[in-house]
């Protein structure tokens, strides 16, 4: 993948917002949440239901989900019924979303939302996930670093020559938790919507990759 480490992630964290319409394929534009895993694991001592925790996978960066979202801050969820996803398509996406019953989450929660065919939804979140370039201070991290949301937020516009308001930086108490990523139906990068969550800590730790 670009220069992401790894994906996967269970859905600890819920996006905020209000109710949409929830004909599939009426949105504004998608929401790439991507977790950062060593916060999670340390929050999540003892999860076995992904590989997201494996201390032999060093994981850094990873994929909670792909969300259709509105400009209003509102967005759908649950647009038709859902199908399993299929075997095949499910052991394509654990190199990168390593928890299969996440995979089925998303698809069930968000992915009929899209409009799209399963496999072709899951498709744009393997090549909008490949797509975002992490700067290299971000990388694999040996150590604990402390820096504010908005440098993070900058940084990761500079490195992917997007607008700065594309990125949004979660976290819980100063701990990073998530970067949010927002993009065009067809996975360009554009400013996120209203209601769009975002850190208000001055300052934020970084957790290092185990």
């Amino acid at each position: 993948m670009g220069c992401i480490v790894a994906v996967a992630a269970l859905a600890q964290y819920g996006h905020s917002g209000k109710s949409a319409d929830n004909t599939p394929g009426r949105f504004d534009y998608y929401l790439l949440a991507l977790s950062w895993a060593p916060e999670f694991c340390a929050t999540h001592a003892g999860n076995t239901s992904s590989s997201e925790c494996d201390p032999k996978r060093h994981f850094g960066f990873v994929v909670h989900g792909m969300w259709p979202q509105n400009n209003d801050g509102s967005y759908p969820m649950n647009c038709a019924p859902a199908q399993p996803v299929a075997q095949a398509t499910v052991q394509h996406m654990l190199y990168i979303i390593p928890a299969r019953g996440l995979i089925q989450h998303e698809w069930a929660e968000h992915g009929t939302c899209s409009g799209l065919p399963t496999q072709e939804y899951f498709a744009n979140i393997e090549k909008a996930f490949n797509a975002v370039q992490v700067p290299p201070e971000y990388r694999a991290l040996a150590q604990a670093i402390s820096t504010s949301p908005s440098e993070i937020e900058q940084k990761f516009a500079a490195a992917n020559r997007a607008p700065v308001g594309a990125f949004r930086v979660t976290c819980s108490r100063s701990e990073l938790v998530e970067l949010e990523v927002c993009l065009t139906k067809d996975l360009h990068y554009r400013e996120c919507g209203s209601g769009v969550r975002e850190c208000r800590a001055r300052q934020m730790t970084i957790p290092p990759v185990p």
